[in-house]
């Protein structure tokens, strides 16, 4: 039995800020969005270009609070080729980012960034 990586929910409190991060931060796309007025929410679906996996974001109308980000969940994960300039360009973009890291005894190889929710996006060099 094969299963496809459909989507990753993530609910936001402020869908524009939220936009704008996943796509001029990580130059993800809107592919597609649901709007259901009479039951107060919004979803809206983003992908990369090869658009084998996306990321839902679940709007809320009123949401007051931030949610709050569960201690099971870590981190999504995407690559990029040039990443300190990848980190640069978030650091000006004025986006909260960690230093480079690297696994135990390996050369720095990723960085964490995260979206305007709190919920963390690991940036890892391309192979």
């Amino acid at each position: 039995m094969k299963y496809k990586m459909l989507h990753t929910c993530l609910r936001v409190k402020d869908l524009e800020k939220s936009l704008e991060f996943y796509t001029k931060a990580l130059g993800l796309k809107e592919t597609r969005r649901k709007d259901f007025p009479e039951h107060e929410f919004t979803l809206v679906f983003l992908a990369d270009e090869a658009e084998n996996h996306e990321i839902e974001l679940t709007y809320n109308y009123n949401q007051e609070k931030p949610y709050t980000i569960g201690d099971g969940f870590s981190h999504m994960a995407l690559s990029v080729e040039d990443l300190e300039a990848s980190q640069r360009r978030h650091k000006e973009m004025g986006y909260e980012v960690t230093e480079l890291m690297g696994l135990p005894g390996s050369p720095p190889r990723y960085y964490f960034l995260t979206d305007p929710d709190g919920y963390e996006v690991e940036i890892i060099r391309r192979a």
